[in-house]
């Protein structure tokens, strides 16, 4: 009998239950979410991102393959399975393999339709950058309309569709995202104390989110020369 199992809920979600009793081997999903962050504290990047994938993959197993259940995010032991799909999502992200990171980011709505970690915004840019337009469109209405991402996203694939800077999206940038349009047309975007005092502080600035958001995303635009080049000749 596995360890690992799902429990149904009063709520129609399923909750993830751990069987210590059981014989088997299956990994607590807690408590590899808790190696994986002391192996990155201690600079052991590979081994953290190498502890989430296998945890994920026991993941995978785990749920059934014919339709998506619904994980529920208010038990603890399940919602950390959910932020360890999530990390090990990010981990191919940031590694530029951006096909696994959607696959995983996608489980992660599947698993989690309230999307309480805010994977729609991410899947938006790798959406835009691997050009997978029907799946850009079909979560563009569930971007915050307000948020500087979605004015990115906007121009960024309207550039890429219609082969310029899309005038009404352009000025609702600098109209309403004006930190974020200056740290796109930058050249230099330095992590420096300056900017780690500021993301750290209290209430960072709008000027340090646009930094953060750009360091987050830096990877994407090394393949973007000519949008970049577009968008700076606007400014």
């Amino acid at each position: 009998m596995a360890k690992n199992s799902l429990k149904p809920t009063l709520n129609q979600t399923f909750r993830i239950v751990h069987d210590k009793s059981a014989k088997g081997a299956d990994v607590e999903f807690h408590v590899a979410l808790e190696r994986s962050r002391r192996a990155e504290e201690d600079g052991r990047w590979e081994e953290a991102a190498e502890i989430r994938f296998a945890a994920v993959q026991e993941l995978v197993a785990l749920l059934p393959e014919d339709e998506p259940i619904e994980l529920d995010w208010e038990d603890n032991v399940t919602r950390e399975a959910i932020v360890l799909l999530h990390a090990s999502a990010t981990d191919f992200f940031l590694v530029g393999d951006l096909e696994m990171a959607a696959a995983q980011l996608e489980m992660v709505l599947d698993v989690d339709s309230e999307d309480h970690l805010e994977v729609t915004t991410l899947l938006g840019f790798i959406y835009v950058a691997i050009r997978e337009w029907d799946s850009f469109d079909d979560v563009l209405p569930d971007l915050d309309d307000k948020s500087p991402e979605k004015a990115l996203l906007l121009v960024w694939s309207g550039f890429l569709r219609e082969g310029a800077i899309p005038s009404a999206h352009f000025a609702a940038l600098s109209r309403f995202h004006s930190a974020y349009l200056k740290e796109w047309c930058a050249t230099a975007h330095p992590a420096d104390q300056a900017y780690r005092s500021a993301i750290t502080s209290e209430r960072p600035s709008k000027e340090a989110l646009a930094r953060g958001l750009w360091l987050q995303t830096e990877h994407l635009w090394s393949a973007e020369g000519a949008f970049l080049e577009a968008l700076r000749a606007k400014c």
